[in-house]
């Protein structure tokens, strides 16, 4: 059966101060996305897609993409490698796109713009997130048993272990019940403070340390294409306008999929921590975190061996 992990990698990486989808910050200089892509083959995916700005396609070669080619999945067969390209060339003719923008339109355009590679299954992740090794088992085993139509999936974290001290950090705040996706809000600006008290600064408001957030972990099979479509062409007519930084998101556009019926979520959770970066300052911990981790032997010493 193939299964594909579809890393979004064209985000700019504003506050981050660079691109930090390409920072090695591994004991090897091991960038981020390896160890998802390391994670997920040996949890059984056998197919990597990579959505990425057109001009990246080169470096994605070389620090990735050649030597996955090489690479044999835990079924026996190749690893699948394929590309999409994240651009206003897929951006439909009736949105005249503000000549001063030059931000992607966001995770529901990145996905979309992956629509013709793939074709089964698929869990979608950010580049530049730390998700843990038991995630990605948990989301394989429920991938395979999803229905074509109707459902998806997720890996919910806790809120607490996602911010970060440096600034503030945007979340899908979720409500669950009997482990199914309620709802989920974009909460743009999320604080942490040292005495590890969190606050919403857009809506003036404490949020719980435990409360339950995405993290762009999600499950999905192919036929979120067309609602995927839907959603962004309707998001272009009514809200871009003229905003240079309008994004189209997709916790919000799960959201909405639920509360019309048309998608039941189900939230998985990980026995591992998460972490990434948002900021350099961010960077230290999470080299720390790695390096930890190859101590105890989590990683070999090389991810490409």
């Amino acid at each position: 059966m193939k299964v594909s992990l579809v890393i979004m990698a064209a985000g700019l990486g504003s506050r981050y101060g660079g691109s930090k989808q390409v920072d090695g910050i591994g004991p090897h200089h091991e960038i981020l996305m390896e160890y998802s892509i390391y994670d997920a083959i040996r949890a059984g995916f056998n197919k990597i897609v990579f959505i990425i700005k057109p001009e990246m396609e080169e470096m994605m070669h070389r620090l990735c993409g050649d030597y996955l080619a090489g690479k044999t999945a835990r079924d026996g067969s190749p690893v699948e490698v394929a590309y999409a390209f994240q651009d206003f060339s897929s951006v439909p003719d009736f949105y005249h796109i503000p000549p001063e923008r030059t931000k992607p339109f966001g995770t529901v355009h990145a996905l979309l713009c992956a629509a013709d590679v793939v074709h089964e299954p698929c869990c979608v992740i950010n580049a530049d997130d730390y998700y843990g090794i038991d995630a990605y088992r948990t989301i394989y085993e429920e991938l395979t048993r999803l229905p074509e139509n109707g459902k998806a999936t997720m890996v919910g974290y806790l809120l607490k272990n996602t911010a970060s001290l440096h600034g503030t950090v945007s979340r899908g705040v979720c409500t669950v019940k009997d482990g199914k996706l309620q709802s989920v809000r974009e909460a743009l600006k999320v604080q942490l403070y040292p005495d590890g008290t969190l606050r919403d600064l857009a809506r003036d408001e404490s949020l719980a340390p435990d409360t339950v957030v995405s993290m762009n972990f999600w499950g999905f099979m192919p036929s979120i294409f067309p609602a995927l479509r839907e959603y962004f062409e309707n998001f272009l007519r009514n809200e871009a306008g003229e905003d240079i930084k309008a994004e189209c998101l997709l916790p919000v556009m799960v959201d909405q999929q639920m509360k019309a019926g048309k998608l039941e979520v189900s939230v998985l959770h990980s026995a591992d921590k998460w972490f990434g970066m948002t900021y350099q300052q961010d960077r230290a911990v999470v080299a720390e975190e790695l390096q930890k981790l190859h101590q105890r032997g989590d990683y070999p010493e090389s991810l490409r061996g």
